[in-house]
């Protein structure tokens, strides 16, 4: 099969569209498949060349989703067979114009010679009476957008089954959750390396958390993480992602009794951000929202099978509760999600069902290889 995937970031450009898309790419190609990507450069260059990865051809854009896109990938396309599939990963922001990319939409919606199908990681910004009007705006535009593309493409997947209610609901659309964008596996030797070296002691306890330390997040860590250190002296926080090391000067800042309870290496390579999890005897990812199968971050965690704990919210699936892979609290209080994660560290017995669970569950709905058959189906 031939495939034309077109997103609005790719590595080396950070983010979870950009990881997600190489991960697919790259399983795409190794199940026989063509591969072609467009994307704009990072950062923005002008007549970059094509790159092969992988055995997936690279393809950046001459701009962020404007005129000279239009007219450049217009004749990359036209000149492809007929077969080829071409696979939108749409997210708003991705496509510049402060996420209201409403020409670009109208342009590719417009080409009826080539059939599309978009896949939706995020669909619309949000409305709220509680919110500025300018965001309502970009809220209005946004769902526009994203129904015009749904109503003229060929197949429409979702990475939440949330985002269905966004959408038209003449528009049939599949579930197609998220795989890890992090190795999925690690060596025993590698994850007793990290251990050894942030640990050292056998008797101390490692509490990880994985993400982007985001505006939405911060506050719940900050509720979260110092009851937990200060209730075992053995217990050590390890913070992975992108603002880790900022989220970790402001605890220890507003928390001087907390200062060396904290670890933030920074940004990881994925071979050792995956053995940094694995060194973990815990996961604590709480989400504003709730956990759903669009979190990279827990699905990195998930597959590696590890123990964690995270929130039940209005964007969860109910799949969370019937498989008892994770362990489950309310969004609030964060007292809760203390209690729980307190429940889990108490209980090797538990943990050892979490991980097993935890995989299982990955292996079943989650691992990339279901994605690429969805795709081929």
């Amino acid at each position: 099969m031939r495939w034309a995937l077109i997103t609005g970031e790719y590595p080396p450009q950070p983010g979870g569209v950009s990881d997600y898309t190489r991960v697919l790419a790259g399983a795409l190609a190794a199940a026989g498949d063509e591969v072609h990507v467009w994307a704009p450069d990072y950062p923005v260059l002008e007549n970059a060349a094509p790159l092969t990865e992988n055995h997936v051809q690279v393809h950046r854009l001459p701009d962020r989703f404007g005129r000279k896109t239009f007219s450049a990938l217009g004749r990359a396309l036209d000149a492809l067979p007929r077969d080829c599939r071409l696979l939108l990963q749409y997210v708003p922001h991705a496509f510049g114009w402060k996420a209201m990319n409403v020409p670009f939409c109208l342009w590719l919606a417009s080409r009826t010679r080539q059939p599309f199908w978009v896949m939706y990681h995020e669909v619309a910004y949000p409305l709220s009476w509680s919110q500025a009007l300018r965001l309502n705006a970009l809220g209005i535009v946004t769902r526009g957008m994203a129904s015009v593309l749904a109503r003229c493409s060929e197949r429409v997947y979702v990475s939440i089954p949330a985002w269905k209610d966004l959408l038209p609901k003449s528009v049939a659309m599949t579930w197609l959750p998220i795989p890890s964008t992090v190795p999925t596996s690690v060596s025993g030797g590698a994850r007793a390396c990290v251990r050894q070296r942030l640990a050292g002691n056998r008797n101390q306890v490692l509490i990880g958390h994985f993400g982007t330390f985001g505006v939405h997040l911060t506050p719940l860590l900050e509720q979260i993480l110092p009851p937990l250190l200060r209730a075992d002296s053995r217990r050590t926080a390890l913070l992975l992602g992108g603002g880790s090391a900022r989220f970790a000067q402001n605890l220890t800042r507003l928390y001087p009794d907390l200062e060396g309870r904290c670890i933030a290496p920074g940004a990881l390579p994925g071979e050792e951000l995956a053995a940094h999890l694995a060194a973990c005897d815990i996961l604590a990812q709480p989400y504003a929202d709730g956990v759903s199968s669009r979190r990279t971050s827990l699905m990195a965690g998930l597959a590696l099978g590890l123990p964690i704990v995270t929130t039940e919210g209005h964007l969860s699936e109910p799949l969370w509760r019937e498989s008892r892979a994770v362990a489950l609290a309310p969004v609030k209080p964060a007292t809760a999600f203390v209690e729980q994660c307190e429940a889990v560290l108490q209980d090797p017995n538990r943990q050892a069902e979490l991980r097993r669970r935890a995989s299982e569950l990955y292996e079943e709905r989650f691992a990339v290889a279901n994605t690429v058959r969805a795709l081929r189906s």
